[in-house]
């Protein structure tokens, strides 16, 4: 069985069962989940709905990347991003980056690490609809800067 899980796709993700499946070693010691939702308010502007494209090919080549990055970096056992396209609302869960290791400190900097590099690298089109209209999301300076300390 392959130790990453890599998914994008439309539908909603069962939160439980990713834990479950990075969990199943009696070696883990740590496991960290973080996951991102569409918020509502966003640089000012209320927010009613986010729409994601990606190209997949690319995207999953990106991801694998970027996992690939941190495998290298940190003693982590098992990964799993999850990435939903599509048109998104207020609330839903956009995201999970999963984890699991023998000790916390690689899980949570793995997590960090691949969680900052999606928000800069990974190759998604965001649009927010918002109370003043339409409008692209571009890499926040403060997503860019995140970079820098890995």
């Amino acid at each position: 069985m392959s130790n990453v899980h890599i998914s994008v796709q439309e539908a909603e993700f069962d939160q439980n069962a990713v834990y479950h499946w990075l969990s199943e070693s009696h070696s883990v010691g740590a496991t960290v989940i973080f996951i991102g939702k569409v918020r509502d308010l966003n640089l000012g502007d209320d927010v009613s709905s986010l729409y994601l494209e990606h190209y997949p090919a690319m995207t999953e080549k990106a991801l694998q990347e970027i996992i690939s990055e941190a495998q290298s970096r940190w003693n982590i056992q098992r990964v799993s991003v999850i990435h939903r396209v599509g048109l998104l609302h207020t609330g839903d869960e956009i995201v999970l980056v999963g984890i699991s290791s023998a000790h916390r400190g690689d899980a949570y900097h793995a997590n960090e690490f691949i969680m900052d590099y999606l928000k800069s690298k990974a190759p998604f089109w965001k649009k927010e609809q918002t109370n003043k209209g339409e409008r692209w999301i571009e890499v926040r300076d403060s997503d860019k800067e995140s970079l820098k300390k890995w």
